[in-house]
């Protein structure tokens, strides 16, 4: 972009994010009448345009209508769903009595506005992963600037439609740009800043937040482990693990990374596991269309490196041209191979196999604080074991993806895969900050709390206090 074109653009950002605080310093968002009003226009909003979000979403990623509508929008529907019907209770103050030490004194907790938030989406879920927090931003209270990937421009060219005839710059604005543009706007004094992506791009993200103080929800990802256990029950395993794996072609931040299984059932699992793909995909998933494509050339050729010094066990066909990568599965040399020091974010799955608990603790280890783990078997103190010596942000027990569907869970990772979660009333407390007030009686003041201090009234304080 020329310089003179980048300063008007980086000018009009600066007035967009005066006019969105100004606009939020009047009060303009706080009544729960307005709340629940943007959130019916943004639900409107979304099914008008449904057909142009679907063609977006199949030009950017090759989705198909089912997938768009289950992980994209019917995922957004029911978000905003969850916020309206429970928004009167979730901004209602918490009131009570404070302890008897403090003598006649109430105290009440509101859940207030963080203010302008910013807000930056990646490119694998274009849709969800830009208008699921900005439901915990308008149910709080807040003004946003939405900043989707350049990755996705179909999708990113809708949402700006969507809400530019929508909703006020002064609320809600779709800023678009490339990476100098997310530079300008990290540098900007948000009040609050929610961020889904690369581990890499968080710590870039965290480091502008701390310039101006601003909180921060980091939502990453990680090697997240699929555990096939000796007790699973094969061919279901094999087919949530494949569907959690593939949706999307693999772009998932919590799709199955690598593949643990026992081996005294790998050759019968990975046998299911070749049968269940076909079954999904047919025998060359380049003509299904169930399966998505590969976002870029950039990740493309990033994902055929991965290949490099692997065992093909299945799969490996794939066509630049039309950014086609079949379901791969391969055994990798050692645990120094990228495949296993690097998220893969693409459907090429290694398989490794484990005799003990202790050989996963070890392989997990070498990648520590997953965004997800999964664990498929019937053995309750093997998964006991790997759920106690394992921290990651979430997961689930005999199936994948599943706990990122539901709006009364929360969703996160830890430490390097996320800071904070969100979803459902989860995404409410993100964007609010808990403020308590103490309220004391006028009535009366008992004087034993000021100086001069005596032995009788520390006598009278531990009573209380002891």
């Amino acid at each position: 972009m020329p310089l003179v074109a980048e300063k008007q653009k980086f000018d009009e950002i600066l007035r967009i994010i005066e006019k969105q605080k100004k606009f939020f310093k009047q009060g303009n968002t706080l009544s729960l009448e307005f709340r629940k009003k943007q959130l019916r226009k943004l639900k409107d909003a979304i099914r008008i345009n449904e057909a142009e979000i679907y063609r977006a979403l199949e030009k950017d990623l090759g989705k198909s209508l089912f997938e768009s509508y289950v992980s994209e929008v019917g995922f957004t529907y029911e978000e905003i769903n969850d916020a309206l019907k429970n928004l009167p209770k979730r901004i209602k103050k918490k009131k009570g009595l404070m302890s008897f030490a403090h003598f006649f004194a109430t105290y009440e907790i509101e859940r207030i506005p963080r203010g302008n938030s910013l807000i930056i989406a990646p490119w694998n879920y274009p849709f969800q992963l830009l208008l699921s927090p900005l439901i915990g931003a308008i149910a709080g209270g807040n003004t946003a600037i939405l900043k989707p990937s350049e990755f996705a421009p179909a999708t990113a060219n809708v949402l700006d439609k969507i809400f530019s005839e929508t909703f006020p710059e002064e609320y809600i604005k779709v800023i678009q740009g490339e990476i100098e543009t997310n530079k300008f706007l990290l540098q900007q004094p948000f009040d609050f800043i929610f961020f889904t992506g690369s581990p890499q791009v968080g710590k870039i993200v965290m480091k502008a937040a701390s310039e101006h103080l601003t909180p921060v929800v980091l939502e990453l990802g990680g090697k997240s482990p699929a555990i096939v256990s000796a007790s699973a029950k094969l061919f279901l395993s094999a087919k949530r693990l494949a569907w959690g794996k593939f949706m999307n072609a693999g772009q998932t931040c919590i799709a199955p990374d690598y593949l643990l299984v026992h081996r005294s059932v790998k050759e019968d699992f990975l046998r299911f596991l070749v049968r269940v793909i076909e079954t999904f995909y047919g025998k060359n998933p380049e003509t299904s269309p169930d399966y998505g494509r590969i976002i870029s050339r950039k990740h493309f050729s990033r994902l055929e490196s991965y290949l490099q010094n692997t065992q093909i066990l299945y799969g490996g066909n794939r066509n630049p041209e039309k950014l086609y990568f079949q379901p791969t599965l391969v055994e990798v040399p050692d645990f120094e191979h990228p495949l296993m020091q690097e998220e893969i974010f693409g459907p090429i799955l290694p398989v490794i196999t484990w005799e003990n608990v202790e050989d996963i603790l070890k392989i997990i280890e070498l990648n520590p604080y997953p965004l997800a783990l999964y664990y498929f078997g019937n053995d309750k103190r093997e998964e006991q074991k790997i759920l106690q010596n394992v921290r990651f942000g979430g997961g689930a027990i005999n199936d994948t993806l599943i706990h990122i569907a539901s709006s009364k869970m929360p969703f996160g990772g830890i430490r390097t895969s996320g800071i904070g979660n969100y979803h459902g009333k989860y995404s409410f407390e993100a964007f609010t900050h808990p403020r308590s007030l103490a309220r004391k009686s006028v009535l009366f003041d008992i004087p034993l709390r000021y100086p001069p201090f005596t032995t009788e009234k520390l006598k009278w304080v531990k009573k209380f206090l002891g």
